[in-house]
């Protein structure tokens, strides 16, 4: 059975401690703006998968709660960075295996201002953490440095590739400031000022070569996505015509989106291959997200050249050249020419992170993934106004978790 994505909605993404909210109010907000698009009330709604990291247990109901008491299962979903799109997959799967014909993907997090620790999402005990593994390669290989550990171990991963491939200073830059361009165009974007690549180079360094406006940012938000059957879309005339939910602007009244499918989805996790080499590219989730495009790729026929415009996992600029290269874009070693040459920005092959990315827009981590789709949602159905990619039918997010999971999501327009 299909999915298709039938209404999504999301705050705009805020510097933590900015704004007079709770976790609640945002999932309402972006809940109903996504229940509204879809042209459906929650009462239709028969599942419900919440990500979010930093909040305890049960904080899913305690959200959903906002949008109605109707009894139905809700599931607390935590993958680190990839939690929204971990939630998202869990609702395909319901819709795909008949358990349910309507199911709300929600994503959320309030978060702190400052760096993540080295404990992880939920700032524990190093010890202990689950990422332990992870930091310990890094530090074999590089050491350990006082600087954000997150930041660390991305930075190290660019000075690999760096050494490795001849990549710049100035090519990581070039994504940073690429981003911050098109944040411009987006009201729900945490930062919408616009940087060149001098600005990005001379910004303060977090982690040599990484400056502070090449890091995604900590934010509070929310998103929600409604994830429905071919058959409840056909039952209630669902998918006529473009919704007043829109990337465009924050409001969201009534009326039925558009639909897109869900054409096909992946999750892996960590290999042999992420550890065995000793190299923070590969730990950092390289393999992984090149693992989850192929599975993509094999499962709906399509390849990286059928796609038009892409959201992907871009928390340190390195991680956009990584991804270009685990996603097919470029041979391995060419993602800084890639950026450079103007392949992946409005007029180049592929509009790369037209939101603004995690860079620009903010990475509140239990709503990111969900927030991705809701961008692509927008382009595919010719609705994100300003930014909008020009002939936009299909889509990809990529959305990764250190620790790890990466999750590839392959979206396009639909009618049925």
């Amino acid at each position: 059975m299909k999915a298709y994505v039938a209404g999504v909605g999301m705050t705009r993404f805020e510097k933590p401690e900015t704004r007079e909210w709770q976790y609640w109010d945002m999932v309402r907000e972006a809940g109903n703006a996504a229940l509204a698009d879809a042209g459906i009330s929650y009462a239709d709604v028969e599942q419900v998968p919440v990500g979010y990291c930093f909040q305890p247990s049960t904080a899913g109901q305690r959200a959903a709660y906002e949008l109605g008491l109707t009894g139905i299962p809700v599931y607390n979903v935590n993958n680190n960075c990839a939690t929204g799109s971990t939630a998202l997959m869990l609702a395909r799967q319901l819709v795909e295996g008949g358990a349910a014909d309507c199911v709300l993907a929600l994503g959320f997090e309030k978060m702190k201002r400052g760096s993540l620790g080295g404990g992880g999402a939920d700032g524990g005990d190093f010890a202990t953490s689950p990422v332990a593994r992870h930091y310990g390669v890094m530090a074999a290989r590089h050491g350990f440095e006082m600087t954000p550990p997150t930041a660390q171990i991305f930075g190290d991963a660019a000075r690999e590739h760096m050494e490795r491939y001849g990549t710049t200073e100035a090519q990581l830059a070039a994504v940073a400031a690429k981003n911050h361009r098109h944040s411009a165009h987006n009201p729900y974007a945490q930062f919408r000022d616009v940087y060149d690549v001098d600005d990005i180079l001379a910004a303060r360094v977090v982690h040599r070569p990484l400056t502070k406006l090449q890091c995604s940012p900590t934010s509070d938000g929310a998103a929600a996505a409604v994830v429905v059957s071919e058959r409840f879309a056909e039952e209630r005339g669902l998918g006529a015509g473009a919704g007043a939910g829109s990337g465009a602007g924050l409001a969201a009244g009534g009326g039925s989106g558009s639909l897109v499918e869900i054409v096909a989805q992946a999750m892996t996790t960590d290999t042999e291959e992420s550890f065995a080499s000793g190299s923070c590219v590969d730990v950092v989730g390289q393999p992984m997200s090149r693992a989850a495009a192929r599975q993509v790729y094999e499962r709906s026929g399509l390849g990286i050249e059928d796609v038009d415009v892409v959201e992907l996992h871009d928390c340190f600029s390195i991680n956009e050249l990584l991804t270009y290269e685990a996603l097919g874009m470029c041979a391995p070693g060419e993602s800084g020419k890639l950026v450079e040459s103007g392949a992946t920005t409005y007029g180049g092959r592929w509009v790369v992170n037209p939101s603004g990315g995690l860079i620009s827009k903010g990475h509140p981590l239990g709503a990111t993934g969900i927030a991705q789709v809701a961008e692509l949602v927008w382009q595919l159905r010719g609705t994100a106004g300003e930014r909008q990619v020009p002939g936009a039918e299909v889509g990809l997010a990529h959305n990764i978790g250190l620790g790890g999971a990466a999750v590839v999501t392959l979206l396009r327009a639909a009618s049925i």
